[in-house]
């Protein structure tokens, strides 16, 4: 069809450019050709090399090379691809960045020591405080599930049950403090782990004590439909559901404590088999990324922001803010993000698949947020599902109004994260509470004056020179503090 096109073209060129013999003239045969070209409202079709280059003819017939259309970055246009711009953007990027990775190398040399990471963790090699400290969380564990098999069991009141939960709870919180406050042997990494592995800990049980008063409560109040259903579930082979109080198992109890979920229930939903090539394929991919990224962040800290902090050894003042921000900000933002990869999509989908465990979200397009809000919301799912379900919504039933709620969820949230963060440094400056709970205003202001990407743009921003500079802080007086003192004692 087009060859015909094409020929047809050719000869009609060709008899509108021969001269007449019977009159014709001239115009005539340029009169044919506008005609040829203008029935289409365009320009005829012109063939294409094999390179996509006009095939440019010996008859002058390109009339119209115009039409009614916009610029590419003009809105009406339609035109998305902006591809090319992003690879731009990162490849200007990476150039910025290895230009700073190369002024630090030829300033400081290589600074990174594997061998020196060993020293974060162990003062001693013969004493494990912070191992010792997990391991002893067994205890707090198995007291939880004593006391909730005698309240299956109506061996205990709901009033003891709840006290002993409490004191359970805040054991868990204050126990390990204590050590990690008061022995000289452990170290501040080897506290901030176990402190962790505690804080983990208490949410769990605090979910796991929730949902079995909830099933007591249900059971109460209808005792007869509930043994109704019992003798249905037992008639039926393919039940395989758990009810209350079969629930109350250690089987049960440690793979909740095992589970990469906050939140506990009686069915977790399950995958149906361990995927085995998934996790040969992964397992060995995936761990070799672990220790790689684990190991970028270390040199990134040795390498990148030990300099930076070194540079500004004073206590910290209005001045030294933005030379200290300005150093470490980006490193420590950018170990923030290998991180959270790390943690929420190498090792919990891992531990899931091994577990069996169906739901695998961990995490939303927290990078898309417009809001603070809706970057608390996403980011950490775990979190926030324990949230929403045992503090913000029975704050509602009680009569709290939202903003109430959502108050107290940040008190909480910035509670802990003072909690992990001056305890194993056994300094208090509340720089972690006081960035967590900016995190309200900075929500109104951006949700009120910020849309669209703005917003996106002040979320970024508010997670590179925020939360990471409070931590920053902490990490920059220890360093002045533990590093200091000892040269101005001699």
């Amino acid at each position: 069809m087009g060859d015909r096109g094409g020929a047809g073209g050719s000869r009609r060129r060709r008899t509108g450019s021969r001269p007449s013999i019977q009159g014709g003239s001239r115009p005539a045969a340029a009169e044919e050709e506008v005609r040829d070209v203008g029935a289409g409202g365009d320009a005829p079709v012109r063939d294409t090399d094999k390179d996509g280059d006009v095939d440019v003819g010996s008859g002058h017939w390109d009339l119209r090379c115009h039409r009614l259309q916009d610029s590419l970055f003009s809105s009406d246009s339609g035109f998305s691809n902006y591809r090319g711009i992003l690879n731009w953007c990162v490849v200007m990027l990476i150039l910025s960045n290895a230009r700073l990775f190369l002024e630090n190398l030829i300033k400081y040399g290589i600074l990174v020591d594997p061998i020196q990471v060993v020293s974060l963790f162990l003062k001693d090699p013969y004493s494990w405080p912070a191992l010792c400290l997990v391991i002893v969380a067994n205890i707090f564990a198995v007291a939880a599930f004593q006391v909730e098999k005698r309240l299956a069991v109506g061996a205990l009141t709901e009033q003891a049950g709840l006290l002993l939960h409490g004191v359970n709870l805040a054991t868990i919180l204050c126990f390990p403090a204590a050590v990690a406050f008061l022995l000289e042997s452990i170290t501040p990494v080897g506290s901030v782990l176990a402190l962790m592995v505690y804080t983990i800990l208490f949410l769990k049980l605090f979910s796991y004590r929730d949902v079995n008063l909830w099933c007591r409560e249900r059971r109460a109040g209808a005792k007869a439909k509930a043994a109704l259903a019992g003798k249905k579930a037992n008639g039926g082979a393919a039940q395989r559901t758990v009810s209350y109080p079969d629930n109350l198992t250690y089987r049960d109890l440690y793979y909740f404590l095992f589970a990469p979920t906050l939140c506990y229930e009686l069915n977790f939903p399950r995958s149906p088999r361990i995927r085995k090539r998934f996790l040969l394929r992964r397992g060995l991919a995936g761990q070799g990324g672990r220790l790689f990224l684990t190991q970028l962040q270390v040199g990134l800290i040795q390498q990148w922001m030990v300099p930076a902090i070194q540079n500004s050894m004073k206590p910290f003042k209005p001045s030294g803010w933005g030379r200290v921000g300005a150093g470490g900000a980006v490193p420590n933002h950018l170990i923030w993000l290998i991180f959270f990869y790390w943690l929420f999509h190498s090792c919990l989908n891992a531990v899931a698949e091994l577990m069996q465990f169906g739901d695998r979200e961990f995490y939303r397009d927290w990078w898309n947020s417009e809001s603070i809000t809706y970057f608390w919301q996403n980011w950490n799912i775990p979190v926030h599902k324990w949230c929403l379900r045992h503090f913000y919504k029975p704050m509602l039933r009680r009569g709290s109004s939202k903003w109430a709620a959502r108050t107290g969820v940040f008190l909480a949230s910035a509670f802990f994260h003072e909690y992990l963060v001056s305890i194993p440094l056994r300094m208090f400056r509340l720089w972690a509470f006081t960035g967590m709970m900016a995190q309200i205003p900075l929500a109104w202001i951006v949700g009120r004056f910020f849309r669209g990407n703005y917003g996106n743009a002040a979320v970024w921003l508010s997670l590179i020179i925020g939360q990471p500079v409070a931590v920053l802080m902490y990490v920059h007086d220890y360093y002045v503090l533990n590093r200091e003192a000892p040269t101005a004692g001699t």
